[in-house]
C-alpha cells in the first residue's frame, strides 16, 4: 500500500473519534464516548465498570494526544492525527490499538452481561453502533469479532481487530 492511500485510510477514521463533529479530536469526545456506552448499558458512572470505563477514555484520549497532538493544544485536528497515526503506526499498527486496550477492555466489561469479561455478539454491535457505526457495518464488524464463533467477543479480539481496522480496511467500508 502506498503512503497516499494509507494516509486516506487513516484519514477517514478521523471521523469515529471525532464524536460531536467540531472538526477536532478532545477529551469530550472520549468522555461523549464512554457516557453514551454507559447509558446504552444502563450502567451508572460511579460504579467500578463506570469508573474503568471513564479511566480508560482517559488513557486512550492521553495516549493519541502523545502521539498526534504536535502543537500541545490538547485537540488533535484531522492533519494531526494523519501525520501522528501515519508516522507512529506504519510499522507498529498494535501500538495505537495497545493505547486503547483500557478503553476497549473497559468497553467490553461494560457489554458483557455476565460473561466473564466477554461480550455477546449483539452487545458488541450494540456498542459499535453507539460510537457510531452505521448499522449494517456494526453488524458486521461484531460478527467477526467473533472468531471461535461460540457468540462471544473477547478483549484480545477487539484489540487485535482495532489494530487491523486502521490499516487494512477499505475507507469507505
Amino acid at each position: 500500500m502506498d503512503s497516499a492511500e494509507y494516509e486516506r485510510k487513516i484519514a477517514h477514521r478521523f471521523a469515529a473519534f471525532d464524536q460531536d463533529g467540531n472538526g477536532y479530536i478532545d477529551r469530550a469526545d472520549f468522555n461523549a464516548a464512554a457516557a453514551r456506552l454507559l447509558t446504552e448499558f444502563g450502567t451508572t458512572a460511579r460504579c467500578d465498570k463506570g469508573q474503568a470505563l471513564y479511566t480508560g477514555a482517559e488513557a486512550f484520549w492521553q495516549g493519541m494526544a502523545g502521539i498526534a497532538d504536535v502543537d500541545g493544544d490538547q485537540r488533535v485536528t484531522r492533519e494531526e492525527f494523519v501525520g501522528g497515526a501515519v508516522k507512529r503506526l506504519r510499522d507498529n499498527p498494535g501500538r495505537f490499538a495497545e493505547i486503547a486496550r483500557p478503553f476497549l477492555r473497559a468497553a467490553i466489561a461494560v457489554a458483557d452481561g455476565g460473561n466473564g469479561g466477554r461480550a455477546a455478539v449483539a452487545d458488541v454491535e450494540r456498542a459499535l453502533r453507539v460510537l457510531g457505526a452505521g448499522a449494517e457495518i456494526a453488524s458486521i464488524a461484531a460478527q467477526s469479532l467473533d472468531t471461535d464463533r461460540d457468540g462471544l467477543v473477547a478483549e484480545s479480539d477487539v484489540v487485535a481487530a482495532f489494530a487491523v481496522y486502521f490499516t487494512v480496511i477499505e475507507p469507505d467500508a
